[in-house]
């Protein structure tokens, strides 16, 4: 799968090593029956005010704000079937597959917001706080 120029943008300011797990699991993408796009990198604070404000986060936190680095450290990828965006949970259990595969092969430790206790999010893939603060 090759990811569109519009998932390609959304990856200016998240870490290269980050960025080095998606662009794998694109590549190695092989599910015919849907395919996913990148829905969000880097975010800033006023973005992610709004995010809190509208329930699709609980933090202000987020690893989308870039840290001290100057990066992002988490993306948030959308299964799309014919076209349009879906949020079956079994589509996001596959994504998560793939991108740990992927991060295994780029040898970069990954979080997936689905493996959460609470507030799981399948979309949200991050670079874990205590090696990419």
């Amino acid at each position: 799968m090759k990811l569109s120029p519009s998932s390609e943008a959304r990856l200016k300011g998240v870490h290269p090593v980050l960025v080095r797990v998606v662009r794998r699991c694109a590549e190695d993408w092989k599910d015919t029956e849907f395919t996913w796009i990148i829905t969000c990198g880097s975010r800033s604070v006023e973005e992610q005010k709004k995010m809190v404000a509208k329930g699709a986060s609980t933090t202000m936190n987020s690893r989308h704000i870039p840290g001290k680095d100057g990066y992002a450290h988490a993306v948030d990828l959308a299964a799309v079937i014919s076209g349009k965006l879906k949020w079956d949970w079994p589509l996001y259990a596959k994504i998560a597959a793939a991108m740990k595969v992927a991060a295994v092969k780029e040898s970069v430790p990954i979080e997936w917001g689905g493996d959460w206790k609470s507030f799981k999010d399948g979309p949200h893939f991050q670079l874990p706080k205590n090696l990419y603060p």
